[in-house]
């Protein structure tokens, strides 16, 4: 199947023509400035970006305010993370949500696996995840919020399970109309900087749940509109392939978001 076939495909689902792919590049912990500057030209000179796609990038924070000044501006810059408060306050090394938006910024990564985990400590639980999504999206940004499977998981048959006991618990903190301001990014835990994807078989497949969830729970016209994008390794090289599966909407990609790679994805969306 063509990519533009692909695309009328996926607007023939009923979605408006203005629902474009999203590619969202997660830069993690990295970047010295002379990185970031260098990261950004590439951007910056990385031609037209496609109509299909829009594109946002998240910077580590103490990088939130060089890349917003001089990145092009048809490139969105979003934050890794934001705090579970609704209000600014004592809340040492937090960056609340209604903060971010002041900043100038409009999107948002909550519950991505790394932080589910922790980093040496207690990770963030399901209904941590959920809130943060809801106070986000009520301060005014859209939110991309992350699901997903560890290995062993998915080795007994319950990524589905897993999958969707996540996403039930944002759903409960969420109004039918904010889910206009969230994306939903499917991350296998086994694939993200492990070098393996997941193919596009059994991506679609979780995809295809999800959204099937999501119009059970909430609404068919929520769950046609709902942009479920999909991160783990997701290179230049399998990009092509992924994004033909109906479902998949775009990428949260990581390692390759800090390179000219990036650049390779966000053309895969293209429809010739």
């Amino acid at each position: 199947m063509s990519t533009s076939k692909a695309w009328a495909e996926y607007l023939a689902r009923g979605v408006p023509p203005q629902k474009r792919y999203l590619i969202g590049g997660n830069w993690k912990a990295n970047g010295t400035l002379a990185q970031t500057a260098g990261i950004v030209k590439i951007l910056n000179q990385g031609g037209a970006i496609p109509l299909e796609a829009e594109v946002v990038i998240a910077p580590p924070a103490h990088l939130l305010g060089y890349v917003k000044d001089n990145l092009r501006p048809d490139v969105a810059v979003s934050a890794q993370n934001s705090a579970l408060t609704t209000k600014p306050g004592a809340f040492t090394g937090e960056l609340p949500a209604v903060l971010l938006k002041d900043f100038g910024l409009n999107w948002v990564i909550v519950g991505h696996s790394e932080r589910r985990e922790g980093f040496g400590g207690p990770g963030e639980t399901d209904d941590v995840v959920a809130t943060k999504t809801k106070v986000a999206v009520d301060a005014g940004l859209h939110v991309m919020a992350c699901v997903g499977e560890k290995l062993e998981q998915r080795e007994a048959g319950k990524t589905t399970e897993v999958v969707l006991s996540q996403l039930n618990a944002i759903a409960s903190k969420l109004a039918r109309e904010d889910w206009s301001k969230v994306v939903i990014a499917y991350e296998p835990v086994w694939a993200i900087g492990t070098g393996k994807v997941a193919t596009p078989e059994q991506a679609q497949e979780v995809h295809e749940s999800i959204r099937a969830f999501v119009k059970e729970k909430v609404g068919a016209q929520q769950a046609a509109l709902l942009r479920i994008i999909y991160g783990g390794s997701v290179k230049g090289s399998s990009a092509p392939g992924l994004i033909l599966k109906p479902d998949i909407d775009g990428f949260l990609v990581g390692g390759a978001s800090l390179t000219s790679d990036f650049v390779t994805i966000i053309r895969a969306v293209k429809s010739p």
